[in-house]
Formats: structure tokens, C-alpha cells, sequence
């Protein structure tokens, strides 16, 4: 029997990928509202009953009214996955990064609800996570996070001013070095000291890199390049999603590079005389960053066959 969801946002970026890739999955209908309904909280809670699962396509404000609407429901409450950033740290929501550790995917899997990634934590946590883990960066250690995306992660008003008047080249922003994503990273990797962020976007549709840098003779163990690769290749071996590159021949990244895959690579890249290291998570903010990691944490959630799970994956250049 096919399993019913609701997308709750399903008109914005993130919605509309997941609609486009669920309607590519065996065993999965997507249930719609009208569009004249889909602001009508009776219409909405109605359809949230319904279903096995509901999927939080919202602001953050709207998420959580969300969310208490479906706990509201009772024992009719649906499952619910949150595309939001309204509850990546709150207390009773599963992290729906499923490789984040061993025991995460039994645990999306088991979960009422779950809260999707963002997309720069995806790449940050990525890297950062296990080395912290295998005691070669220490917790309080001063990090800095420097990344860049393309403007599709921006929402419709980005996109429109790219689509329309070009857009700038490229442009720092969260220059208050207070920018949403910084507690979600600092609680996920374990970290007791606020890592500096730094995002940007590109004058590209999607795309992302997330790099962090690294003194290695300012690290307690002095670790190489090769032990943190290491660390890299150990957590996440046999990951079908995470493909660490230990021994890069690039010298140069292209954000665009992992556009349209579900893939996230991780790159180890060293300067062995000055001690110095960059590791750098290449990957699709639309993709592994949001929808595709969305459908990842559906394909667990509802007990679906991982590779038609996979099979949902749509490509996505402008």
C-alpha cells in the first residue's frame, strides 16, 4: 500500500523539488491542497490527518505553527519532516543527517519527527564531526567555516534579482557574524567555542563549497593531512551519499561541480612544509543540502527501498 505525504510549502525552491522527486518514487503519493486551500488552516489540518507523513516546506514561524497544529491532531498525528531551520536543535526532533553517525539512520527511521539539515551545516558537520569525535580537533578549538553558495538557496527574491537584473559576482553577507546556521553547526559537531561563519553567494544557480582551514601544528596532536583524511574515510565508509577524496589531484574546486547529485564530496588538500591543511565539503545546496536530503530522510522514514528512494533524484541546472 502506497504511503501518502503532504508537503506543506510545496510552492517554494525546497517543495517543488521534493514534489518532482517524490512523484518519481515507488510507493509514495503526494497529496495536494487546491491552491485557494492551502492557507486555510481547517483544509491544511485535514489533510495533515491523512496522511502518513508531513513535510514542512515553511518559514520558520510558519514551521513551528505547523508542527503544533500537527501535535494538536493527537493520535491522528502524522510523522512530520522539517525542511525548516525552526527546529534543528530543539529537543524531541531527530537530526535528519543520516550519516552523521552510525546509529542515525535507525534513528530517522524511528523518529516522530525529524529536522532536515541546513545546507552549510550538511558540509560543515561533514567535516568537522568526525575529527572532533576522534579527539584530533579539540571541541573549544577556534574554528573558522568559510563558504559559498549558489543564489538558489536564497529563496524567490534572490533568485528573481539574479534571474532578473544579473546579480552581483559575488557578495559576503551575515556580516554580523551572527548568521542562523552557527548554533546548529556548533551543537551537531560538539563544539564548546562558537565557530566563526563566513557565507557568500555566487552569481550561480546551485552549487556549494564549504571550507574550513587549518593549522595543524596549532592542534594539540599536530595531526597530518592523511590522519584527518583518515578520520574522514573511517566515518563515513560505505556511505553512499559522502565520498571523501583524501588524496585530491584538483587544484582547483568548482562550486558547480556537484550540481544535480545527491553526493557530497569531501576534500582533504595540504601544504605538508607549513603544517596547513583546507577541508573542503563540495556540494548541491538543492541536492544533498535540502531536497535530496529530504527524500533521503523519506525513503527511512517510511520504510522505502533506498533505491527508489535514490531513483527520485531529479537534475536540477537552471
Amino acid at each position: 500500500m502506497s504511503k501518502r505525504v503532504f508537503i506543506d510549502g510545496e510552492a517554494g525552491t525546497t517543495g517543488l523539488q521534493i514534489v518532482e522527486r517524490l512523484r518519481r518514487v515507488d510507493g509514495v503519493v503526494v497529496q495536494s491542497l487546491d491552491l485557494h486551500a492551502r492557507k486555510d488552516n481547517a483544509a491544511r489540518r485535514a489533510m495533515m490527518a491523512s496522511v502518513d507523513l508531513v513535510v514542512l516546506c515553511l518559514p520558520d514561524e510558519a514551521a513551528r505553527e505547523a508542527a503544533d497544529m500537527v501535535e494538536g491532531l493527537g493520535s491522528a498525528a502524522p510523522r512530520l519532516l522539517d525542511a525548516s531551520s525552526a527546529h534543528r536543535i530543539s529537543r524531541g526532533w531527530t537530526y535528519g543527517f543520516s550519516e552523521m553517525a552510525p546509529e542515525q539512520p535507525q534513528a530517522i527511521a524511528q523518529a516522530a519527527r525529524v529536522s532536515n539539515p541546513g545546507c552549510y551545516p550538511t558540509g560543515a558537520i561533514a567535516l568537522l564531526k568526525p575529527l572532533v569525535e576522534a579527539g584530533l580537533v579539540p571541541a573549544d578549538f577556534p574554528i573558522t567555516i568559510n563558504a559559498v553558495s549558489g543564489y538558489s538557496g536564497g529563496g524567490k527574491s534572490l533568485i528573481a534579482d539574479h534571474h532578473n537584473a544579473g546579480g552581483p559576482a559575488f557578495e559576503l553577507y551575515g556580516l554580523s557574524l551572527n548568521h542562523k546556521h552557527v548554533p546548529e553547526i556548533a551543537h551537531h559537531v560538539g563544539l564548546a567555542r562558537r565557530p566563526l561563519f563566513v557565507p557568500s553567494i555566487g552569481h550561480f544557480r546551485q552549487g556549494m563549497l564549504v571550507s574550513v582551514p587549518l593549522h595543524l601544528d596549532a592542534l594539540p596532536g599536530r595531526p597530518t593531512a592523511r590522519e584527518i583524511g583518515c578520520a574522514l574515510v573511517d566515518r563515513y565508509d560505505g556511505a553512499t551519499q559522502v565520498k571523501v577524496r583524501m588524496t585530491p589531484a584538483e587544484q582547483r574546486l568548482d562550486a558547480e561541480g556537484a550540481a544535480g547529485s545527491d553526493v557530497m564530496e569531501l576534500f582533504v588538500f595540504e601544504n605538508e612544509a607549513e603544517s596547513q591543511a583546507v577541508l573542503v565539503a563540495r556540494l548541491d545546496n538543492l541536492g544533498k543540502g535540502a531536497a535530496g536530503a529530504a527524500v533521503q530522510n523519506i525513503g527511512l522514514m517510511l520504510g522505502l527501498d533506498a533505491r527508489s528512494a535514490a531513483a527520485g533524484k531529479v537534475a536540477m541546472h537552471a
